[in-house]
């Protein structure tokens, strides 16, 4: 098959080659569509590509998308972000699956990191549609926070895409953009008002946030993964505004939606521990490493929830129990997944003292 690589680029001088020297190899054309540059960005494009064209900025982002998708020749598209880069590994991956991908396949779903531990290694991802067959019917909606629309014949391919951003972002810009739509009257979809309350918290403009987020819940037509994730951002408004009961409350009521997920135990047991009520603490951390991560959901993962932080968390809960066996338990296995951390190595000399105490050394 044919794949073509579909961006949309604003003063992205910083990172652009990087994201393109990363992929080029996999792709049978480039497209850029600039929205505006003042910096060097078309120079450095001009580099990998000659098809770059002027989109003149209208506060929507799938307008741009979808103005560079239907430039395109290939008979899939693919979508990244200039501070978006594959490593070697994964750009191989791509190109072995370009040259085997079932004709039939209409949508590729791609995992995409966003954060990264000490070690470089994924701390938060999500699966995108990422590769789509070239037809109309598969294009972007919505103006921020865009997706297309999944059906037909859906694979995942398990080619990590990272999100590697450089200096300052325009942090003001989807927030901008959903006020902008507010004042248009604009009806907004479960989706958008989803995304508003994300953005309006990041703000911290926690009462609207809460009340836009608790409208959000109030939709039956709300997508599962989002009606969890909106109980755990309602918790941190309340939290915030020094309401910690509430901030609990909000986050039991994601058990109404499907099976425990580990961020929302993590969160419940980090409530506790903050109340040095250690034993229910360790419940809900129990909880979070026994929960199965839903990466095929599409959900955004905190993969430290799914190991590293429970068990870590266990360790010093046990301990103020005086169960120094357990505690030392969970502190080896909070090094399964971080043998390099500082807090599990300080926990291990920890409990190596208290081991020679106990022996008299």
């Amino acid at each position: 098959m044919t794949l073509s690589l579909c961006m949309i680029v604003r003063d992205e001088e910083a990172v652009l080659a990087r994201c393109l020297e990363s992929v080029k190899d996999a792709f049978d054309e480039i497209i850029l569509a600039d929205t505006g540059s003042r910096d060097r960005t078309k120079e450095i494009a001009a580099a990998y590509t000659d098809k770059i064209y002027d989109f003149p900025w209208e506060d929507d982002f799938s307008a741009a998308r979808n103005f560079a998708a239907d430039r395109s020749s290939g008979e899939y598209w693919m979508w990244l972000d200039a501070d978006d880069v594959l490593s070697p590994e994964a750009c191989a991956k791509l190109k072995k699956l370009k040259q085997m991908l079932d004709p039939e396949t209409d949508i590729v779903m791609m995992p995409y990191g966003t954060a990264f531990d000490e070690q470089g290694r994924p701390a938060f991802t999500y699966y995108r549609e990422r590769i789509l067959k070239n037809i109309p019917e598969y294009r972007f909606q919505g103006r921020v926070h865009e997706a297309v629309v999944l059906f037909g014949k859906i694979r995942k391919a398990e080619i990590l895409v990272e999100h590697r951003p450089e200096g300052k972002k325009r942090r003001d810009r989807n927030l901008r953009i959903y006020e902008k739509m507010k004042a248009e009257g604009k009806a907004f979809t479960s989706r958008e008002l989803y995304y508003y309350g994300r953005e309006l918290l990041e703000h911290g403009s926690c009462e609207e946030a809460e009340r836009v987020l608790s409208e959000f819940l109030r939709r039956p037509d709300g997508w599962v993964e989002d009606r969890i994730a909106a109980t755990r951002c309602r918790s941190e408004c309340f939290r915030r505004m020094g309401c910690e009961k509430k901030a609990a409350e909000a986050l039991l009521e994601a058990f109404l939606y499907e099976s425990p997920r580990a961020e929302t135990c993590c969160a419940l047991g980090d409530y506790f521990m903050k109340k040095e009520m250690y034993r229910p603490a360790a419940w809900w951390f129990e909880q979070a490493l026994s929960s199965e991560k839903q990466e095929d959901s599409g959900a955004f993962i905190c993969q430290d929830c799914y190991g590293y932080l429970p068990a870590i968390n266990l360790c010093v809960c046990y301990d103020r129990l005086g169960d120094l066996q357990r505690a030392a338990y969970f502190n080896e296995m909070a090094g399964v997944w971080k043998p390099e951390d500082p807090s599990y190595l300080k926990n291990r000399e920890y409990f190596l003292q208290r081991q020679n105490e106990n022996c008299g050394i």
